[in-house]
């Protein structure tokens, strides 16, 4: 049963990421057809065509390929020219800077607003099935809360954490968690007026290595809106994105560890807790749109190999008038930076394998 399980879990992981994968391609792909790049290849996977048609109307090869970690769309001069290439005015490195960069950005973009719609989903879903939306204003403390030793008052609606505006219940319960493991200053609406509190304490305590801050209060229900639900949704996906960064400046700061990272083999793990605690389906629907935000933002870095790294090239040939980097200094710098990126992927896979057995 606990295999069977586990199988299913995995399957569902897959799924989870193979929507993900299909998505950053469309995203490509269809950019791409819109400004009339030579598409060879729409692939969703990696390896071995196991099924797919060829279009007769168009010659594009649609493939499902073995691994389902994975995909791509395949374009005439997307590196470097092959035989034939260099005559194709609708080759990729044939069009005009600007629309290689959009067509390079839909990818990330997709994955985005992927999760900008599952956030939109889980949301009203929760609304609908009775769940009130937290406010941001506090309405009793939790015995002994060291945040009203420390100043905040019931009524006190909390207006930003550490300097960082907080429009919704979700967005207090992430700064608290994020900035609250140490005194922090925070600023409240009482009475009408502005109010610095300063160096607020929170709970705190250790979690995967982590030191993170908790709430000792509860807050009021905010109302059950159209319009509260889109700001909710808005300020929930805003939120999501700035923990990707709040997570990069973690790993650089040396407050995250190597530990901290996840890959796929994490991702199920992380999909398998979820799923097995209650509300599964609300957790899921959170984690799939954590994840696709997680994804849009990693992959727009300035790294080699990532989209955004294609971008960062895309920006200079801008700067420099039109005039591109070498073809073959940019294929290699990119074959480096793949080479790092699995390397990287396979030290994280035997991490969340250790974690795991």
């Amino acid at each position: 049963m606990a295999i069977l399980r586990a199988l299913l879990y995995l399957a569902l992981t897959l799924f989870l990421m193979g929507i993900l994968i299909f998505v950053h391609e469309l995203g490509h792909y269809l950019t791409a057809r819109a400004c009339r790049v030579t598409i060879y290849e729409f692939s969703l996977g990696m390896g071995k065509r196991l099924a797919g048609f060829t279009s007769k109307k168009t010659g594009i090869q649609y493939s499902l390929r073995l691994f389902p970690i994975g995909g791509y769309v395949s374009m005439a001069g997307e590196d470097e020219d092959k035989e034939g290439e260099e005559n194709d005015p609708n080759a990729f490195n044939k069009k005009n800077p600007w629309q290689r960069l959009l067509i390079l950005v839909a990818g990330a973009a997709m994955n985005v607003l992927t999760g900008a719609l599952a956030m939109l989903i889980l949301v009203s879903g929760m609304t609908l099935a009775g769940y009130k939306l937290p406010s941001t204003t506090v309405a009793e403390f939790t015995p002994g809360a060291s945040s009203y030793v420390t100043g905040l008052e019931e009524g006190d609606r909390i207006l930003r954490v550490d300097g960082v505006k907080v429009h919704t219940g979700y967005d207090l319960s992430y700064e608290i968690m994020f900035n609250g493991y140490k005194p922090v200053d925070v600023v409240v609406e009482r009475d009408g007026q502005e109010i610095l509190i300063p160096q607020v304490v929170f709970p705190s305590g250790i979690e995967d290595g982590i030191e993170l801050g908790s709430m000792d209060f509860y807050v009021l229900a905010g109302e059950t809106t159209v319009g509260n639900v889109l700001k909710t949704t808005f300020y929930r996906s805003v939120s999501s994105v700035k923990m990707v960064f709040d997570s990069i400046k973690g790993i650089i700061s040396g407050r995250f560890t190597l530990a901290s990272m996840s890959g796929p083999i994490g991702v199920s793990s992380a999909v398998a807790e979820v799923a097995s605690q209650p509300m599964a389906v609300w957790n899921i629907l959170y984690l799939f749109a954590l994840i696709a935000m997680n994804l849009g933002v990693m992959n727009m870095l300035p790294l080699p190999a990532l989209d955004g790294g294609r971008v960062f090239f895309r920006l200079i040939e801008i700067l420099r008038f039109g005039k591109p980097v070498n073809p073959k200094f940019e294929a290699t710098v990119h074959g480096l930076g793949m080479t790092l990126l699995l390397m990287l992927t396979a030290v994280i896979a035997f991490k969340d394998l250790f974690m795991i057995f």
